[in-house]
């Protein structure tokens, strides 16, 4: 049977047009971007936007060529455009090092070093020929099926639907069988991490804590994060020898997911520990949502329990085992109602206390933490009697009132530090303390967001691959390179990377927040009595001393 259709050979010659634009996007891919990267990871990066960009630009000229329109392609030059993409290439490396020197330089790391092209070159070449090799092999299987089909449809259905049935298989085991085992696989590494008790790491004594032997929480059943929570710094006495007055013991409550079934279990259990310890007679309550693997900051809420000598009760329950951004691809419902669950249960307890006793009542969570907390208040439901206020901090750009807030700021004010009408509900806060821009004074509630320019958790746009992000234009945050530009797919590919690669930088840049930053959201959101800046400056230098 004669093929309507042939298919070119495996190792057949790149198109020419398609390998220079390939070609400069691997270049531009070296530009800077907002996080660091490695010599290994800018090798990655480069080589999938390459291929990529060759992709694209391949098809649309087989299918310019299909729609038989006129070939255009001149093929006793063709050395030209493969000698311009070479040039292009090394171009491209030859500046890499450079380049990534100006995203160190605006986020306060040490230069890189020079033998980094070399790394490029090699890492990127092996993931170029990997993902040719895919893009052929599917070529060749969209082929075989519309040869098939030609036998009883119409040439260019038979091609189209070749195409199409291609890419269903080609997604069904990428996506069905190779991601599936691969989440499979790191869920159960994560979870056995999770029930790794270390040697010495013992049940506390104090029958405040969770875990202990006076808890209805099991300290086995804590999890890794929320053992660790629940023994953090600092105590009464460390409070009390940075402050000069005495202090109290701060109480942290965690439940993990081994500790009950379900959610609401979980919230049942959260609330029964609350009321057991006494935590509704402090002076606040704070419902900490931790991140995806049920992190808490060490810097997040410690900064409070200072200000506050040690008069802080919070609250933790935790939903996943994994990293915050593959929970938030894999399973965000779990969060969504855990979050509301928990807050429900605590609020209707709080509500219905006497106001002049009950402790004032706050929302706090990082990176997912955020955005689970934000999903958690619904705003229409505690209008006639609202929690104190809200700190949420490196909000995700999947956020439910993040993007809501930036977008309707005033037109004045930056993407990366935006002004929402006049201050008095919402505010945000960069490395620069803005929490008293506002020209009216705070209302019953307050809203503080915390944001670094630099973090691509935040401001990872999926719109980025056709579009130039707001934040991008000029002013420019303080430690966004100004040599990073918008280049359609490429800076889609770089914000996805530093998006993954968010905590690989200093504290104060990046997804990592620092315990001075956190201080000033705590103090613009609570009001602590008794501080003043030689009494912040000390408590600083204690968390400069402990590495926060």
């Amino acid at each position: 049977m004669q093929r309507p259709f042939t298919d070119r050979p495996i190792l057949a010659p790149l198109t020419p047009l398609a390998l220079v634009v390939a070609a400069l996007a691997f270049t531009m891919a070296l530009t800077p971007s907002l996080i660091p990267r490695t010599g290994v990871l800018q090798g990655a990066v480069a080589g999938i936007t390459f291929a990529l960009a060759y992709g694209i630009t391949a098809g649309l000229i087989s299918l310019w060529l299909w729609l038989g329109l006129p070939d255009l392609r001149n093929r006793k030059l063709v050395w030209v455009p493969r000698a311009l993409a070479l040039a292009i290439v090394i171009y491209g490396l030859f500046h890499a090092t450079a380049w990534q020197n100006a995203v160190h330089k605006a986020v306060e790391m040490p230069p890189v070093e020079s033998a980094r092209p070399f790394i490029i070159a090699g890492v990127a070449l092996a993931v170029v020929l990997v993902m040719l090799l895919i893009g052929r092999l599917f070529r060749r299987a969209a082929v075989f099926v519309a040869n098939r089909l030609a036998i009883l449809l119409p040439l260019r259905v038979a091609l189209t639907l070749g195409f199409i049935l291609a890419a269903w298989a080609f997604w069904a085991i990428g996506n069905g069988v190779l991601l599936h085992n691969a989440l499979s696989a790191m869920d159960a590494t994560y979870k056995r991490l999770d029930h790794l008790i270390p040697t010495g790491d013992v049940a506390p004594t104090d029958p405040l804590k969770s875990g202990s032997a006076a808890s209805l929480v099991d300290w086995q059943g804590l999890g890794a994060q929320g053992r660790a929570r629940t023994m953090a710094a600092p105590d009464a006495a460390t409070i009390a020898q940075i402050t000069g007055r005495p202090a109290k013991e701060p109480l942290r409550v965690y439940v993990g997911l081994n500790n009950a079934e379900t959610e609401s279990a979980r919230a049942d259990l959260a609330l029964q520990e609350l009321i057991r310890i006494g935590a509704f007679d402090r002076k606040l309550l704070v419902i900490a949502t931790p991140t995806g693997t049920g992190w808490i900051d060490p810097a997040s809420v410690s900064p409070l329990e200072f200000l506050w000598d040690g008069d802080v009760a919070s609250v933790s329950v935790q939903y996943s085992y994994l990293p915050s951004w593959l929970s938030l691809i894999v399973e965000p419902e779990y969060g969504h109602e855990t979050a509301r669950v928990v807050f429900a249960r605590i609020y209707d307890y709080w509500q219905h206390l006497p106001k002049e006793t009950r402790p004032r009542l706050y929302l706090h969570g990082l990176s997912l933490g955020s955005l689970n907390s934000d999903i958690s208040l619904e705003f229409y439901n505690v209008l006639g009697d609202p929690p104190q206020g809200a700190f949420w901090v490196g909000p995700p750009f999947a956020s439910r009132s993040w993007p809501q807030f930036t977008a309707a700021r005033n037109p004045s004010s930056p993407a990366w530090s935006p002004i929402f009408r006049d201050g008095s509900l919402v505010r945000f806060t960069t490395q620069k303390d803005t929490t008293a821009v506002a020209s009216a004074p705070w209302g019953p509630m307050r809203i503080i967001y915390l944001q670094y320019p630099s973090d691509a958790i935040v401001f990872f746009e999926p719109d980025s691959f056709y579009r130039e992000p707001d934040w991008m234009k000029d002013p420019r945050g303080p430690d966004v390179s100004p040599e990073l530009h918008w280049v359609p797919v490429v800076t889609f590919v770089q914000l996805l990377t530093d998006m993954m690669t968010a905590t690989l930088t200093n504290a104060g840049h990046g997804h990592v927040y620092a315990a001075s930053h956190y201080l000033e959201g705590w103090v613009a959101l609570t009001d602590p009595p008794g501080w003043d800046q030689a009494g912040l400056d000390r408590l600083n230098a204690w968390f400069t001393e402990q590495g926060l």
